[in-house]
């Protein structure tokens, strides 16, 4: 484990410990918070990696107990299970560690914890939807891929178990207060996780980029992220090829391979940050292939992504001329930007087409009706009527 020398903390707002080894911080953090009986939130595969057993015996100073009922994308079932466990255990806090899953969990746990009904009663932009108004459990978040930045967001994005529709419940009392950004868990990530999980984040920094409305400070930090995931996504996959293939990586090779798991784990929290200003049509039609297909979101997005900028690239010029000159200094046209994004999704192993990812076109009219109904697309920087959606769709067939 590396020392506490290496690692930065820094706030916006959560307090955030960014650096390899930020993880042995765990217990003080903790203790901070005013946590005596924790529950640490996981997955079933994170539960079977060799550090997880030593993370959880940092805490043997506390009574702790562990759910790891949480696997594909995060249902309602999923958060009944761990709030029994909650309560069971008579937790006062949560400890998060994974992915968006079982981070999107913790967060569903910690706002039923102590609110009545079910969990879709609460659903952001309902009508009808109950208020927040009960004290929400403390949550420490320490993220194991670099991808949908959850610990750093303010919302839980849970799917019904019957109907796979996601559902967004939001409030800013479901901020992680502290984070534990350490990039030496990110090591072992496979690379098609690294890819998928790369490209979620990606997509978070460019639709907020684009995203309708004023907010400069969003789009700089979005900006910045995309600088880094130019500069770092590619070695990332990279490196997890070349563990995978079974090679030895040089001393110097494993300090750059940990620097590009840390600069995606940054670029990852800045993606989250920047996306309250709003999303776009990527993130919608992500949504529908995640609800109808059972896609995973991050290559949902990264499907999707091309056939979203080609639309979009007519209604801002400018913004994707930015965008091209961020990621190749050179760049003299917004064109250059979805160039650039298609040589990448082929240089980290993305399918070209949605059939190559063994999607028919007959799931083309659900997918659109499930689209329509996203929240995500009316910040859209181009207006997306059903007709678009359906040209979407059938550019992503085809690409």
């Amino acid at each position: 484990m590396s020392t506490a020398s290496a690692i930065h903390t820094y706030q916006f707002p959560t307090m955030i410990h960014f650096g390899a080894g930020a993880r042995s911080r765990l217990l003080a953090q903790v203790k901070a918070l005013g946590l005596q009986r924790p529950l640490v939130v996981s997955d079933r595969d994170i539960a079977q990696l060799p550090w997880f057993p030593t993370l959880i015996d940092s805490l043997a100073d506390l009574p702790v107990t562990t759910f790891s009922g949480v696997w594909g994308n995060p249902v309602v079932s999923q958060v009944e299970a761990g709030l029994a466990a909650f309560k069971d255990h008579e937790a006062d806090g949560i400890v998060a560690v994974g992915g968006g899953a079982p981070m999107d969990v913790a967060k569903a746990i910690a706002l039923m914890a102590h609110h009545p009904g079910h969990l879709f009663d609460y659903e952001d932009g309902r009508p009808d939807a109950r208020p927040v108004d009960q004290p929400i459990p403390p949550i420490l978040a320490i993220p194991t891929t670099a991808g949908t930045g959850s610990e750093v967001g303010r919302s839980t994005v849970i799917s019904d178990d019957a109907t796979h529709a996601k559902k967004i419940m939001f409030d800013p009392q479901l901020l992680p207060q502290v984070v534990l950004a350490d990039p030496e868990l990110l090591l072992g990530l496979p690379a098609k996780i690294t890819a998928a999980t790369g490209m979620d984040a990606l997509t978070h920094l460019i639709e907020a980029f684009l995203a309708k409305g004023f907010h400069p400070i969003c789009d700089g930090i979005a900006l910045e992220g995309l600088h880094l995931v130019a500069i770092h996504l590619k070695d990332c996959v990279t490196f997890a090829q070349r563990l995978a293939a079974g090679e030895s990586l040089s001393e110097a090779e494993q300090a750059a391979h940990l620097t590009a798991r840390g600069g995606m784990l940054n670029a990852s929290m800045m993606g989250a940050i920047a996306f309250q200003k709003g999303l776009g049509v990527t993130h919608s039609c992500a949504h529908a292939l995640s609800t109808v297909c059972d896609t995973h979101h991050g290559l949902a997005n990264a499907m999707m992504l091309p056939a979203a900028m080609r639309f979009n690239l007519p209604a801002e010029p400018a913004k994707f001329l930015r965008m091209a000159q961020t990621v190749q200094p050179g760049a003299t046209s917004g064109k250059a930007f979805i160039e650039w994004i298609l040589a990448l999704r082929q240089a980290i192993g993305i399918p070209d087409t949605l059939t190559d990812l063994g999607i028919s076109t007959k799931a083309t009219d659900q997918l659109v009706g499930v689209a329509m109904q996203d929240g995500c697309h009316p910040m859209n920087p181009r207006p997306v009527t059903e007709a678009d959606f359906h040209a979407l769709y059938q550019d992503a067939f085809a690409a």
